[in-house]
């Protein structure tokens, strides 16, 4: 082979490897990028029904679908000022999303910021609201103080667990509506961002994130709390997301603590008694904020919400797999 003619073999097969696929094996792309009127949406979802994803919103607290070119279509009506976490549960024909208000939707008000808190339930099939069940209640929450739900995960009999990082509890909402507080700890308080993220075990317990000090905590259904060993802090935890096989996807950030904006993957051997770092990857997107699990993978939601805090305006995001 002629000298000129390797080298041209050589540049094309650098440059074959290097490039970016244009799908995973699902058919995803790798970047989904988009825009919306809504901005700003904090939480994510895979659909399965639709094949699409769903996001919230900060700003305005709409719902809505977002498909492989990044268009999101309008779909539900929200009940509060912003959204935030959001879980899809195909097999009862329902969707979950937390509302609340942290001060920077555009129907924010005095009257509702960190007092409006609460779980709002929809049909997936139509998108109409079902149930509206609210977790700023003098039952729930006797000693008052601010409230404004973010995160939520859902176990096998169709029980819901929602956390409140301006608190130090972790509600509990039965299939029927009925809400009660699960555990309430002072290790879970914060005087900024407690805890944040929340996933479901299928054996049997709750993990969820402290935002401002990283620590990680296995939370049982009878209420009982215990620090999961990491050793690592996730500070800046997020969003929360469960593999198949066990392990954990945390999304870290700096949007209100010095975080780094990373996704990391943790193992566990004892079912969360204690767990270790098996890979964390600095994000290449500005401002993550949760993860979604897909039949092409994890895809990690970043809306602008960096350049919202920084006094900026966006109205694009970018969903990403890890």
């Amino acid at each position: 082979m002629k000298l000129r003619h390797l080298v041209a073999a050589v540049v094309f097969a650098l440059t074959a490897v290097a490039a970016p696929a244009a799908a995973t094996p699902s058919g995803l792309p790798v970047e989904i990028h988009g825009r919306t009127v809504d901005r700003y949406p904090e939480g994510i979802a895979w659909d399965p029904t639709r094949q699409a994803f769903l996001i919230g919103s900060l700003a305005t607290g709409r719902i809505s679908v977002v498909g492989r070119d990044g268009v999101p279509h309008p779909f539900a009506v929200a009940p509060g000022v912003s959204t935030f976490g959001l879980h899809v549960d195909a097999v009862r024909n329902r969707f979950l999303v937390t509302y609340g208000d942290i001060g920077n939707g555009e129907r924010s008000s005095d009257a509702t910021t960190y007092k409006q808190s609460g779980v709002a339930i929809y049909n997936l099939r139509t998108g109409r609201l079902e149930r509206r069940v609210n977790l700023n209640t003098t039952r729930l929450n006797p000693a008052g103080g601010r409230h404004s739900v973010n995160d939520l995960a859902i176990d096998a009999l169709g029980n819901a667990y929602v956390t409140d990082p301006a608190a130090d509890a972790i509600y509990r909402i039965s299939p029927l509506g009925r809400a009660s507080v699960l555990v309430r700890d002072a290790r879970l308080h914060s005087d900024t961002i407690g805890a944040n993220g929340i996933v479901w075990d299928p054996a049997g317990f709750l993990l969820t994130v402290r935002y401002d000090t990283g620590k990680l905590f296995r939370i049982t259904l009878r209420g009982r709390i215990s620090a999961v060993s990491t050793g690592v802090a996730l500070v800046g935890g997020d969003g929360l997301a469960r593999l198949a096989d066990g392990r954990l996807v945390a999304v870290t950030n700096k949007l209100g603590a010095p975080g780094k904006e990373a996704v990391t993957v943790l193992r566990s051997a004892d079912h969360y008694r204690s767990a270790r770092v098996v890979s964390s990857i600095a994000w290449p997107v500005s401002g993550p904020t949760t993860a979604a699990v897909t039949p092409g993978g994890v895809y990690v939601l970043s809306g602008g919400i960096d350049v919202l805090l920084a006094g900026g305006q966006s109205d694009g995001f970018t969903i990403r797999r890890m």
